[in-house]
């Protein structure tokens, strides 16, 4: 099993879109340098923010090997593999190609609403049919169903190559139990930006980012920080996002950081149905922040 450091920042990589809607792979390849060149710690490839579900087959292909091939190994990368047809996860896990993924993160089955026996029987068969480290991705809001501390940590406990959660559930007491009572090999990983300083006050090692997509600098700043013990100073530049936590997912997400960065000059503020852009009112906002941040937009 390969070894991987996931603390600090992640940063849940957007897919960008050209007018007619096709993957915009110059814009992508600047993108993923800026982050290379910013101290993001990862990148997380293919997941929630990179409009995954809208993707074919042969688009994510496509996106996973251009990523690869511009990282060069300078940073981990993880790679998103869930869905909510177990069979379906564990024969791509068995039969895919995963050359230059450090990492899987797969998230808590949707729509099925599968028991906490279910879930965990669904990580035990992906746990065993990969090599790679796994992350577990809990999000209730998204999935419809929580994943609670108790299956967490018994997945935890059984399987050596399970190493950290994504937490996104936003419960406090579930997520410090957590790290309470989890193995030494095990992490936890903030899975909302806005929460992240807090969390690493518990115990968490990081974030799996959104705004580091705009902000990689600032933000990885803050949970170096945060992580080294500077809660005053991690704290200040915390307060100074706050306001963009909001409006970061007011509209949904990505919709609130494709604006973020269609207003820094980065990208087209274009996203695949059923997402659409923020409103009008929403991106204005957004634009008026940058403005008292000093960003040019």
């Amino acid at each position: 099993m390969v070894d991987i450091d996931l603390k600090g920042m992640g940063v849940a990589l957007i897919t960008p879109f050209k007018e007619d809607e096709s993957v915009d792979f110059e814009t992508l390849g600047k993108l993923v340098d800026y982050q290379l060149q910013s101290g993001t710690d990862y990148l997380v490839v293919l997941g929630t923010t990179a409009e995954t579900p809208t993707l074919t087959e042969e688009e994510k292909t496509h996106i996973i090997e251009f990523v690869v091939m511009r990282v060069r190994g300078r940073i981990p990368i993880v790679l998103g593999v869930g869905g909510n047809c177990t069979r379906a996860i564990v024969q791509h896990l068995k039969q895919g190609n995963f050359e230059g993924i450090d990492a899987i993160l797969s998230v808590v089955p949707y729509y099925n609403k599968p028991s906490q026996e279910g879930i965990y029987q669904h990580y035990k068969a992906i746990s065993e049919a990969t090599k790679l480290p796994v992350v577990l991705y809990n999000v209730p809001g998204r999935t419809g169903v929580n994943m609670a501390a108790e299956t967490t940590l018994r997945i935890a406990r059984d399987f050596d190559n399970v190493i950290a959660v994504k937490e996104a559930s936003g419960n406090f007491t579930q997520i410090d139990d957590i790290i309470k009572h989890k193995p030494a090999n095990f992490n936890v990983i903030s899975g909302d930006d806005g929460i992240t300083f807090p969390l690493i006050t518990l115990g968490a090692i990081g974030v799996i980012s959104v705004i580091g997509n705009a902000f990689p600098r600032e933000f990885s700043r803050m949970v170096r920080l945060a992580l080294s013990g500077d809660y005053a100073g991690a704290r200040t530049i915390h307060h100074s996002f706050t306001e963009l936590f909001n409006l970061l997912f007011i509209d949904g997400n990505p919709a609130g950081v494709k604006s973020m960065l269609n207003a820094m000059g980065y990208i087209e503020n274009k996203l695949r149905l059923p997402l659409v852009p923020t409103r009008i009112t929403t991106f204005e906002k957004i634009r008026n922040v940058l403005r008292q941040l000093h960003i040019r937009c």
